[in-house]
């Protein structure tokens, strides 16, 4: 974990248990969440919820919630915002949407996710932020826009297509189990990661022989990701059972 980043949620996490007050990060990327989460094992003493403002939101906030709060009293509503843009004779891109964001002085932490659905987008974003946003936000690329504030529970959640796959291996390691999911080699698989192709829960790991496990996620650059969805059983010939799905 970069250095900047675990002595900020340090601070974080301190501050909670000695105010008794949710603090929270801005958005991290997916990389940093499984940092975040890795440190909250060790660390024990602390109620770490990710939370990106909707399901499948991909960048989250880390919130560390103090002990009066359950995790299933915490409402995302408190501390992230969405706003709705309406596109005006166009279809602006992902990277339109947030390319007019940053030029707005806004930091890429401040902003989540951003469904861009056709003619019109949906942005998660801290509330620090939602007034510029619903204020200033007034085209992307050469389009017209017209920005105002939208509960959480109004943004559509996209569907997630997949490709399901199931298949043996000697031994659930990387190479292997990254070869058979994207249809290549295992020793394919290991020259992609000793070359740093490769990502394991979103960093990228060069070990050939790294153990996998359910609910790992692996991609491979240029080729694509997906997630470890079942690991278990033998056959007669003692492999191991995997099934995964690769998102589309």
């Amino acid at each position: 974990m970069e250095k900047e980043l675990e002595k900020r949620i340090e601070e974080l996490a301190d501050r909670c248990q000695r105010q008794s007050v949710v603090t929270s990060t801005g958005f991290l990327t997916m990389a940093e969440q499984a940092e975040v989460t890795a440190w909250a094992k060790r660390f024990g003493d602390v109620t770490l919820r990710l939370d990106g403002g909707g399901p499948d939101c991909e960048r989250k906030c880390a919130f560390f919630l103090p002990y009066w709060l359950a995790e299933e009293d915490f409402d995302p509503a408190e501390h992230i915002r969405a706003v709705q843009a309406t596109a005006y004779f166009g279809q602006p891109t992902h990277r339109d949407y947030m390319g007019a964001a940053l030029a707005l002085g806004i930091r890429r932490e401040w902003i989540g996710d951003i469904r861009a659905l056709d003619d019109r987008a949906y942005i998660f974003c801290l509330p620090s932020v939602e007034e510029l946003l619903t204020g200033e936000l007034i085209r992307a690329g050469r389009v017209s826009l017209k920005t105002v504030p939208c509960p959480l529970a109004d943004v559509p959640v996209p569907e997630r297509r997949v490709k399901k796959v199931r298949f043996t291996v000697k031994s659930p390691r990387l190479d292997a189990v990254a070869g058979d999911m994207f249809g290549i080699s295992r020793t394919a698989a290991a020259e992609l990661i000793r070359a740093g192709a490769v990502s394991l829960n979103y960093a990228v790991c060069i070990r050939v022989d790294a153990p996998i496990s359910q609910g790992d996620v692996i991609s491979i650059r240029g080729r694509g990701k997906g997630a470890v969805t079942g690991v278990g059983g033998q056959s007669r010939k003692d492999r191991t059972f995997l099934e995964a799905e690769i998102y589309l």
